[in-house]
């Protein structure tokens, strides 16, 4: 059985239907989620659904102690999902090729520091795109530029305001995020 850890600081929809995707699965389980917004919806959603939470300060990640718990879980990959902070490469250059991110947009476009959630949807309306979509990627030291791991488009109506692209970008978020979450851990 896999473990899987989770870094999210937002409302935490994705990390809860990665969670649902894997609870009843034979290849592996969220081991646990990690936050560093004590605030945030995850953070609820992550204990009702009996997933632990920790609660972490942004020094934490460099420091070792966000590393000290990953070990101690027996992680086997991390998922960002609505994580904003950049995974320091001290972690990184633990977790080779096991630290993914899912970004609003298929990169490169709309991607970098400060572009994210509603940023990402307002510049792709802003700018009459035609498609949008979503972009599967590894992490690395740098926001957004890892290899891509997987992509998938969907059309922008040009009647679409950035609450039908979110609401469009989310449901593409919801189906392929588990899917290729799985499909790395069985091939790993």
């Amino acid at each position: 059985m896999k473990h899987i850890a989770i870094f999210a600081s937002g409302s935490g929809s994705n990390a809860e239907n990665i969670i649902q995707f894997f609870e009843e699965s034979d290849i592996a389980r969220v081991q646990a989620v990690f936050s560093n917004n004590s605030k945030a919806g995850v953070v609820e959603r992550s204990r009702k659904l009996g997933v632990p939470c920790h609660l972490f300060k942004v020094e934490d990640l460099e420091n070792g102690e966000v590393l000290q718990k990953l070990k101690k879980n027996k992680i086997d990959l991390i998922v960002l999902a609505g994580f904003l902070k950049k995974v320091p490469n001290s972690l990184l250059s633990e977790f080779p090729d096991a630290v993914i991110n899912i970004h609003p947009s298929l990169l490169p476009d709309y991607g970098g520091e400060g572009m994210y959630g509603m940023h990402v949807h307002n510049a792709v309306i802003e700018n009459e795109e035609e498609e949008s979509g979503i972009t599967i990627h590894y992490v690395t030291e740098e926001y957004d530029e890892g290899d891509i791991l997987f992509q998938e488009s969907v059309e922008v109506d040009f009647e679409d305001s950035a609450e039908d692209l979110q609401y469009k970008i989310q449901q593409l978020e919801y189906k392929h995020y588990p899917e290729l979450i799985e499909y790395l851990l069985i091939n790993a």
